[in-house]
């Protein structure tokens, strides 16, 4: 008789907290490594089909580097669905109005474009400063 691979079930995933400063790091560099955490590619029971990843608190958002000119000439954008609802902002308006985006939007570029996408981004925390709510949970 065989033995057979046991496929992975939901109840047997397990999800740990990791905490990643990124204060003084490159943006991209730092999004590809919590973009595998939040996917689960390292746990040894990963399928693509099933969301395995981990939780991730990201802290000092504000103080992430972008390298080049990056700051002045990356643009974001967003649509609203009407006619001329088409709204624009450079990385250095972001960072001023919304810096946790900036991180966010860089990791959900990384992650797998299905269905599983949103939920994986709901175990993301970023967070501007150092204080954060999952203290307790990362202990």
């Amino acid at each position: 008789m065989q033995k057979l691979t046991t496929p992975t079930k939901e109840k047997d995933i397990k999800r740990s907290w990791h905490k990643i400063d990124v204060g003084g790091k490159v943006l991209g560099r730092e999004a590809s490594k919590i973009a595998q955490l939040l996917i689960g590619k390292s746990k040894s029971y990963y399928t693509p089909h099933l969301d395995c990843g981990d939780h991730v608190v990201v802290i000092n958002a504000k103080e992430v580097v972008l390298t080049g000119k990056k700051e002045t000439d990356k643009i974001y954008t967003r649509y609203s669905g009407y006619p001329g609802g088409l709204k624009k902002i450079t990385a250095e308006q972001m960072r001023e109005n919304k810096p946790t985006e900036i991180v966010t939007r860089a990791v959900s570029g990384m992650l797998p474009k299905n269905k599983l996408r949103a939920r994986m981004l709901t175990r993301l925390h970023v967070f501007e400063g150092s204080e954060n709510d999952f203290e307790d949970k990362l202990k």
